[in-house]
């Protein structure tokens, strides 16, 4: 890869920061050719339709918004097949744009910060590699893994202290969607009558609640306990298929 030529186009509406780009390329990575540089959409698609490059480097906020950068990337998707792009933006704060952007087709984001734009990242890129970052949104994302399963360990070992089985969390999860008795029991499902149910919730309130704590606990009560203990995941609410 790091002998095979290729073109770019730098999309960037900060003259200086464009300038800046231009040098790192001229520099660092001698085997891309700048065909183009463009500080607006209108530019930029005037460009790709004079000669297709292999790789965009593509800023998210152009004018002032940063949804343009969105609609590019995934217009360029849509009508160039195999042309590569990276995200280099200074959206360092915005998580919902680096989804937005990844959903629509980006190879990778590297954020104005930090190490900035490398030979390394940008060959990475044309070499075929998906999810290229560099160490600023790196260190996020992994901080948000780490979360991520701390959080399904601890829920993991809740149902196994206070002895969870799948109908508990089903009638949980139900009742905090706001189901009542007998909508539960009318799952498929669920063999389970009201009567049964109501067992059940009280069964649940002596696991859940320390013996002092158990006298006049309601259904939401009891929701509320499992949410604090994750025994059900407030991100993960779906009710079953009736």
């Amino acid at each position: 890869m790091s002998n095979e030529r290729f073109k770019v186009i730098i999309v960037e509406d900060v003259k200086l920061e464009l300038k800046g780009t231009e040098e790192i390329f001229r520099n660092e990575i001698p085997t891309a050719e700048v065909i183009g540089t463009a500080m607006n959409e209108s530019e930029f698609w005037t460009l790709m339709e004079q000669q297709t490059p292999d790789l965009v480097l593509l800023d998210l906020g152009l004018g002032g918004s940063t949804t343009i950068g969105v609609d590019i990337c995934r217009n360029i998707f849509a009508r160039y097949k195999g042309v590569h792009v990276l995200i280099f933006t200074g959206e360092i704060l915005n998580e919902k744009l680096w989804v937005d952007v990844l959903d629509a087709g980006a190879d990778g984001i590297i954020l104005k910060t930090g190490e900035l734009l490398t030979k390394t990242d940008v060959e990475a890129v044309m070499s075929g590699k998906k999810l290229v970052f560099n160490y600023p949104i790196l260190e996020k994302i992994v901080e948000r893994f780490k979360q991520a399963v701390a959080a399904d360990t601890h829920r993991q070992e809740a149902i196994i202290s206070y002895d969870i089985d799948e109908y508990d969390e089903r009638f949980l999860r139900h009742l905090a969607l706001g189901y009542t008795k007998e909508m539960v029991a009318n799952l498929r499902g669920m063999p389970f009558g009201i009567k049964s149910l109501e067992k059940r919730q009280a069964d649940l309130i002596n696991r859940l609640f320390p013996p002092g704590e158990r006298m006049g606990v309601n259904a939401t009560r009891l929701v509320v306990r499992a949410l604090e203990l994750r025994i059900i995941d407030i991100d993960n609410l779906q009710p079953d298929d009736e």
